[in-house]
């Protein structure tokens, strides 16, 4: 992390520079008159920056669970399983029990409702100042959901105090306990209020996942699990110019566009941010797209193929409104079926090769290619369907 601090720094000095300054003129913008309109680079190009951004190709892998997140910064987590294999196919050799270790023991990792209102995995120093940037808005467009389920707001801050005070009292406590004990508020056990008002919870500060208790989540109170530090790191155009450098870390090449459909933020805020962070000349052009400045030099290519089995619902795939790059476009229906899936699958150097489905429990493993591969890649193939057996044989406790 040493590595950013000077356009923290940078970044910083330019927020502080916005607030004082007369407000420039409306325009494109542009880091330096040279690399203005230049073309697109190709899909390769983009393809093999952002699977190295994403620890995915170039032979790039983190050695633990919590360098993996603070690498790729936001991994999906709206299935526990899922999300561990998300990290598991960035790193090397991380087990399922360095992953709980991770979550549990360390507490470097959290997992809670971020990006969108969807649940996600991000690093435990960055909970707070995320969650008060992101969740005014994803409370606001909840609102009519909360309306519909009877839930006014005499009744969602009389919830909060409860959950905080059966935390407190008896926490960790699982989705049906703290559903048990809502119902003495007149919330019915069944349906979706439940639900919405432990998120709510979580939105307010007062929750985050914790332990997982014979394979299932817990919550806990936040204050608990992760104890303050004191002020929090970002605030306001801080946060989200912050928030904008982390997603091109992680993410880039990438577009205004494709950080305000990660995120969830209006696009007015996505253009505010990539404003601030170009006046602090914290990112360049690629062409049509936007890098962090000084990563723009293409990873070094191997004769080897860079095989990976992404879970379902992974980052690499849902990070951008477009998919071209990742997915040829033929065979795109066959990772995105629809109904809002996102099926496992299996890249070589980035570039989607084929799908992948669980056998009954956790001992096979079903590869359907889009098109014959080479031998090196059904090597590597073969290798990835070891490792990921062996690690949901580790997460079952199976033989």
């Amino acid at each position: 992390m040493a590595a950013f601090r000077p356009a923290h720094r940078a970044l910083a000095d330019a927020v502080r520079a916005r607030r004082t300054r007369p407000r420039p003129r409306q325009g494109r913008l542009l880091t330096a008159p040279a690399e203005r309109h230049r073309p697109t680079p190709d899909h390769e190009s983009v393809r093999r920056l952002r699977a190295h951004a994403q620890a995915l190709a170039g032979g790039a892998r983190e050695a633990s669970a919590a360098a993996v997140v603070r690498r790729v910064f936001a991994i999906q987590a709206q299935d526990t399983t899922a999300a561990d294999l998300g990290i598991r196919v960035r790193g090397r050799d991380i087990t399922a029990r360095a992953i709980r270790t991770a979550y549990e023991d360390e507490r470097s990792i959290v997992r809670n409702w971020y990006m969108r209102g969807t649940l996600h995995i991000i690093p435990s120093d960055d909970a707070r100042w995320v969650s008060q940037l992101l969740s005014p808005r994803i409370l606001a467009a909840t609102s009519r959901r909360y309306r519909q389920l009877g839930l006014g707001d005499d009744l969602l801050r009389r919830a909060d105090r409860l959950i905080r005070r059966a935390l407190a009292t008896h926490g960790p406590l699982t989705r049906a306990e703290l559903t048990e004990r809502l119902t003495s508020l007149g919330i019915p056990p069944d349906g979706q209020a439940p639900f919405h008002l432990i998120r709510h919870a979580a939105l307010t500060g007062i929750l985050c996942h914790g332990p997982q208790r014979t394979g299932e989540a817990t919550y806990v109170l936040l204050d608990d699990w992760l104890p303050s530090t004191g002020r929090i790191r970002w605030e306001g155009d801080s946060a989200l110019a912050e928030l904008a450098r982390r997603y091109l870390a992680a993410c880039a090449p990438a577009t205004l566009e494709d950080f305000a459909a990660w995120s969830g933020l209006p696009i007015t805020w996505a253009r505010k941010s990539w404003k601030m962070l170009a006046e602090s000349g914290v990112i360049t052009e690629y062409g049509a797209l936007t890098m962090l400045t000084g990563r723009v030099e293409l990873p070094r290519s191997s004769d080897t193929p860079d095989v990976r089995m992404l879970p379902a619902y992974d980052t690499y795939l849902i990070g951008y409104r477009t998919r071209e790059a990742s997915v040829p476009t033929l065979h795109q229906a066959r990772v995105w079926p629809g109904g809002g899936v996102i099926r496992p699958t299996v890249i070589a150097d980035g570039l989607a090769m084929a799908t992948w489905t669980r056998g009954p429990g956790s001992r096979s493993i079903q590869v359907d290619t889009f098109e014959p591969v080479t031998h090196q890649i059904e090597r590597g193939i073969d290798r990835e369907r070891e490792a990921v057996v062996g690690f949901l044989r580790a997460t079952t406790g199976s033989p």
